[in-house]
Parts: C-alpha cells; structure tokens; sequence
C-alpha cells in the first residue's frame, strides 16, 4: 500500500519535504506538518496552513492524507457509537466509541478482519483480509476524536485495541501506531490508558515485553483448562495455555502496571464454579485482574448468554483471590459490543 501522511513520524516527514522540494526545506517545516496531522487534527495536506502554499499542494498532490472515512455510523441507545470507516483501497474496518461521563473509551481494529477464529466471536466469521497500517490503527483514533471534539489533553481517553483482529499478529503496525499515540508532541495519550488485547501469541507476548514504549497487555483467557480452550480458541492449539500462562508470569511489568484476563462467559460450557476455582488456581500470584463478560449474542453463534445470577457467582469465587470485574456491555443494540464487529447492519439482525 502507498505510504500516507498519517502513519508517518517525523523523520518520515522530514525524509519525504526533502523529497518533494528542489530546494533544501527548513527542518521546522517537518515539526509543522506533524503537529498538525496528530495534534491539531487537520483533514487534508490542503488544511495545514503553517506551510507555504506551494507546499501543501505538493503533498497533496503526491501522498494520500490517510484519515479514513465514514461508511455509516450506528447511535447505540446507550451512547456507544459504531462506525464503519472506509480506508484508502475502499476496505472497511470497525470502530467504537463508548462515552461514560467524562470518560471517553475508543476500541480501535488492528486488522481487517480476524484470523484466530475464536467459536463465540462474530468478526472471525470475516477471516482475515489484511494487516492494517499504522496509519490505518492511528487514523480510527484522529477520525473519532475529529467527529466528537476531542482530544488527549483535555478529555480523560482510553485507547483498547480490541476491535477486528489479533494485535500482536500485526505487531510492527502496532508498535508504531503506540509510539505516534502516546508520542507528547503527536497525539499524547498516556501509555496507561493505551491496552493491547491478545488471544494469546505467546512469542509475540514476549517480544512486546522488550519494547520501551508500548500497551498495557490484556489476555483473552476464555476458558479454565486447556482441553476446554482448544474447543473456543484453536489458536490454543499452537500456543498452549501453560505457555501462555509461563509467558504472562515472565512479562516485565512496569511499576504502576498489572496484566488484564478477559474471560467471556458461555451458558453451561465454562461458567462453572469449578472453572471459576480452576481459573484462580491457573493466575494464581500474577499481578493481574479478571474482567469477566457475559456472552454478547450474534447470529451463527452457537454458545448462549448465562444468567446474571450465574455470572454473579463465578465474579464471586474469583474476588477471593484477586480483583475481578463485571464488563458492562454497550452497544448491545447495534452491534457493537465485544465480540460482535461484523460489519452487520442493526435493523438486519435480530438480538438473541
């Protein structure tokens, strides 16, 4: 794919003016375009008004700006926001918003599509079609914030990647979208409110436990023993869940960190006390919480969504032992809670 405007850090840009300008280009120019890509938020080469005329026009005329565009968006009677955006090759990928308060949360896609084919989840229904740019991770985020007014510096942002995609199976795009999102002089998220979800590429954990800057790390858990997790993640088949879990007890947490467990809980298949007790024992002296979610229903899904009675009990056997947390769900009505970015159409489908 052709290199765009957003994506790029600053010794990109610096590389490209030089590029596009006969005559050397003051290295100023370099810092213009990039605070206006990352933190003014412009739409087009064309709105970065810093820069000579003769300049914008070049950029405009020879590099794709790269902000994605909107496809259709979905209003959730609960405030979340779905969007369908529209990339440069006319893919689409899903973003949300979730506004609570003051707090704003944007779950953001990492791949189009999904290639691990979890058996409760509606977007590995799409497979794989491709990696996302960094310009592409970066973009979902400049898109929503533009379209809401909003901006790191004075609204409390959560970034989750946890929309389309494996993460860590696009590990490089990932990687760059983090240093340009939490970069204070580009967009300037702090990287405490940036999470990475993983459904569990064990190599992948530990190299990303080496880079200086990067996410926080939540892992997709699922299930309390491996046998069970073969069945709902087949990615499990490659990447053991005591691999997985030896690889979580090594990740070089930072001081003020701890490592997330997201467990989606299916109806009479891995809801029980004793999968509750067997998850205690399996993160037992991780510094880590448990999020728990009761299936999120979709057509074509074969698990069924357990009682709040039921979900209750299982949250109550885990807090014993370590901080765990019922995830509310939003957006239930267009389609756009955890595990359900399919690009479907709400008056389409009917909610189990």
């Amino acid at each position: 794919m052709s290199p765009t405007l957003i994506g790029m850090e600053s010794e990109e840009i610096a590389a490209l003016l030089r590029k596009l300008s006969p005559s050397p280009t003051p290295s100023f120019r370099a810092t213009q375009v990039y605070q206006a890509i990352y933190q003014q938020r412009v739409a087009s080469a064309g709105g970065i008004l810093t820069l000579p005329r003769e300049l914008r026009a070049k950029l405009e005329a020879n590099v794709p700006f790269g902000l994605p565009t909107a496809a259709q968006c979905f209003q959730s009677s609960d405030g979340t926001q779905r969007y369908l955006l529209r990339l440069e090759d006319g893919k689409s990928v899903e973003s949300v918003l979730m506004p609570e308060g003051e707090r704003y949360t944007f779950c953001i896609s990492s791949q189009v599509g999904c290639p691990v084919n979890c058996q409760f989840c509606l977007t590995a229904l799409l497979g794989l079609e491709r990696n996302l740019t960094a310009g592409e991770i970066v973009g979902q985020v400049l898109f929503i914030a533009a379209r809401n007014g909003l901006s790191a510096d004075v609204s409390k942002l959560n970034v989750v990647m946890m929309g389309q995609g494996e993460p860590l199976l696009n590990l490089p795009n990932v990687l760059k979208a983090t240093r340009l999102l939490v970069d204070p002089d580009g967009i300037g998220l702090s990287e405490r409110r940036l999470t990475l979800s993983t459904s569990g590429i064990v190599p992948k954990i530990e190299e990303l436990g080496r880079q200086a800057v990067r996410p926080k790390l939540a892992i997709s858990l699922n299930a309390s023993n491996e046998e069970q997790r073969q069945k709902l993640m087949p990615i499990t088949r490659k990447y053991h869940l005591k691999d997985l879990v030896d690889a979580c007890r090594s990740y070089p947490l930072r001081t003020w960190e701890h490592l997330t467990f997201e467990y989606v809980l299916l109806k009479d298949v891995n809801d029980t006390d004793a999968d509750a007790r067997r998850v205690v024992k399996l993160l037992a002296n991780l510094h880590c919480k448990v999020n728990l979610i009761a299936l999120n229903p979709g057509p074509g899904i074969p698990y069924g969504t357990p009682n709040p009675e039921r979900v209750a009990a299982f949250q109550q056997i885990i807090k014993r032992s370590m901080p765990c947390f019922i995830r509310k769900p939003r957006g239930l009505d267009i389609y756009a809670a955890c595990g359900q970015l399919k690009r479907m159409e709400p008056d389409l489908v009917t909610l189990a």
